[in-house]
């Protein structure tokens, strides 16, 4: 019971540093233009939206997801996270590795390797935090590991080695990861 305690006060504890909540654009924000999302106006807690656009990941040349039904993890200061459906993954492809990481909003994922590549390409939460239960089992991937696509563009990987952001032409920021930003 007390580490339980422990863990929830930590929790929110985390949630509650966070100074930029979405209400209100900063100042050193770049203002978006038609077509562009600026990662300020996200909110936080973070919102989950349906994307139907064609989501596809690739490893060395072997398609690992394709998706037209992915879902957004929209969140202050942070381009996008993508989430693809367990059934429009190739799970042959990953395999668990063992590590794991703790979201203040989500709860704990569980990293995943590629069977024949380099390390943690993948992530999933196989149980959240009730708010975010519509994501259980379902798979984000870092595109500074592996090669993701958002309608056929390439997308770039969130600055900061740690995050899984999926940067395309219709996002500004800056954002967290890049120095100075701290969320």
């Amino acid at each position: 019971m007390t580490e339980t305690l422990q863990a929830d006060a930590r929790i929110e504890a985390a949630r509650a540093r966070w100074r930029n909540r979405g209400q209100a654009r900063p100042d050193f924000a770049i203002v978006p233009q038609e077509g562009q999302e600026s990662v300020w106006d996200y909110p936080r807690p973070p919102r989950l939206e349906g994307d139907a656009r064609r989501v596809e990941v690739r490893a060395g040349g072997r398609l690992v997801a394709a998706t037209d039904r992915a879902v957004r993890v929209l969140e202050t200061a942070s381009p996008p996270t993508f989430y693809i459906h367990p059934d429009d993954v190739d799970r042959d492809a990953l395999v668990p590795s063992g590590r794991t990481s703790l979201c203040e909003w989500k709860g704990q994922a569980v990293d995943f390797d590629l069977v024949d590549g380099p390390g943690s390409v993948a992530w999933c939460y196989p149980r959240v935090f009730p708010e975010f239960a519509a994501l259980a089992g379902w798979f984000a991937f870092y595109p500074a590991r592996v090669e993701c696509f958002v309608d056929g563009e390439r997308v770039r990987p969130q600055p900061g080695g740690y995050y899984g952001g999926w940067i395309t032409d219709e996002i500004v920021g800056p954002v967290k990861g890049e120095p100075g930003i701290d969320g």
